[in-house]
């Protein structure tokens, strides 16, 4: 039997905490190890060599970057039949840069959108596309829903021939279908691989990303044009909801309206637009001589499964505690946080308490929101929300949340960036929030390469 150590409390605890400081470090080396051991090759670590997008401030990822930084707003007036005048966020992007007249006649907004997205993305990532091989490429592009805007027409078109429908367009079935935005995008640039939308309400953009790298990790293809698009404020019906269920923002300043997490925040600015990433396997984005913007590092989706529109912190929580696991990452290693807050009373403030419970000791961590400059770009938003914030890996700053004049206490975060954008030196991740109704999660992390 060991004899008794006749020890004061003082010692006991010192003894205890010099225990917990070894145990901590045996954790943390072995956490080391099985990030090493757990490091992927090359060939399954995705990376972005592209970007291409219009938002309601910019229509490429420097303008739309230099307005974020500027403080600039793309919200403005906006009328739509039935509903009146109202706000949104308008896209002004060049629609016959890659299209015919014919063209837009025949094919569909959001279509219109992922086609210049694609197109500038693949501009932008230098690739020779004249010799890519277009069976090798996929597309994924997120929408929150699709269809809405055709059908919606084609009915008031109708209602003037006493809604006799042989005068219905025989284009409205390809107009409508789910896989439409990604199909006319193969139309357009001539791709024979495997495309198709996914719908994931507002965590839509994010889960385009997700689904491209996991594609690409199969092998199913060898570059894939990912990331969501938008067509909402084209549809009344959108804003006939939203302003039904008391969630419609208004404000006499337009560039005002969005206001996530101020205390007279009264809801959501519908907003269109679209982004789509050039995604690659960064052995092959090596061997080409890519530039790289940034690795796919970890990603969740999960579901709330609580209710239709309310979503749940704690489910929130577990899908970013679940990204940061897969990435391997401790919260604190966390440089930006771009969040999903929709200017809604009770959705920023679940959102802030998801994310105080899992950054509560982050102090270095810095949270942000686009939506505050260009509104809710639906089935776009999280792509378009990460493609804000890449250009920090370079320029070590992070973009404002602006028109919070005044913070809702009950969604204080201690380092959360409004007003005028703030350097803070070198950032090496970014985690991106972006969730939707029905409960849908998703979040993803990207870091510097």
């Amino acid at each position: 039997m060991s004899p008794e150590l006749n020890l004061s409390d003082e010692e006991r605890i010192a003894i205890a905490d010099r225990l917990g400081q070894i145990l901590g470090h045996v954790i943390h080396e072995r956490s080391e190890d099985k990030r090493l051991k757990d490091k992927q090759p090359d060939d399954q670590r995705i990376v972005i060599t592209g970007v291409g997008l219009t938002a309601p401030n910019g229509n490429n990822l420097a303008e739309y970057r230099a307005a974020l930084l500027a403080g600039k707003s793309g919200v403005t007036k906006y009328e739509i039949r039935y509903v009146g005048e109202t706000l949104a966020g308008v896209c002004t992007f060049d629609a016959l840069r890659y299209q015919s007249k014919k063209d837009l006649r025949r094919g569909t907004r959001a279509g219109s959108i992922g086609i210049y997205c694609a197109n500038e993305a693949i501009r932008d990532a230098g690739l020779d596309w004249t010799a890519a091989n277009k069976a090798r490429v996929g597309i994924y592009l997120g929408v929150t829903e699709h269809g809405n805007v055709e059908t919606e027409n084609e009915i008031y078109l109708l209602k003037g021939y006493d809604y006799d429908t042989s005068y219905w367009s025989h284009h409205h079935n390809p107009r409508t279908v789910a896989n439409n935005p990604a199909g006319e995008v193969a139309l357009n640039a001539g791709i024979t691989g495997p495309h198709y939308t996914i719908g994931a309400a507002c965590a839509a953009g994010n889960a385009g990303l997700i689904q491209g790298a996991q594609m690409l990790r199969l092998g199913d293809c060898d570059l894939a044009l990912a990331g969501g698009v938008s067509e909402s404020i084209h549809t009344f019906g959108i804003f006939a909801s939203f302003k039904s269920q008391g969630a419609l923002a208004a404000h006499a300043d337009p560039a005002k309206a969005s206001r996530p997490f101020d205390k007279e925040r009264n809801g959501i600015v519908v907003a269109e637009g679209g982004c789509v990433f050039v995604l690659q396997r960064l052995s092959d984005a090596r061997a080409r001589g890519a530039k790289i913007y940034g690795e796919l590092a970890g990603y969740a989706i999960n579901t709330d499964a609580t209710d239709f529109v309310l979503p749940n912190p704690d489910r929130q929580a577990e899908c970013v505690e679940l990204a940061l696991a897969r990435a391997g990452l401790r919260p604190d290693e966390i440089d930006i946080v771009s969040t999903h807050a929709t200017g809604t009373g009770q959705g920023d403030v679940q959102e802030c308490a998801a994310l105080r419970r899992v950054f509560a000791a982050s102090p270095k961590t810095y949270f942000n929101n686009t939506k505050s400059f260009i509104g809710h770009a639906m089935g776009a938003a999280g792509a378009l929300e990460l493609a804000g914030n890449l250009p920090a890996f370079d320029d070590g700053v992070c973009h404002a949340t602006i028109n919070v004049d005044e913070l809702d206490p009950e969604c204080a975060l201690t380092t959360l960036v409004t007003r005028e954008p703030r350097h803070i030196g070198r950032v090496d991740t970014i985690l991106n929030n972006s969730f939707g109704m029905l409960g849908i999660n998703s979040v993803v992390i990207i870091k510097r390469v």
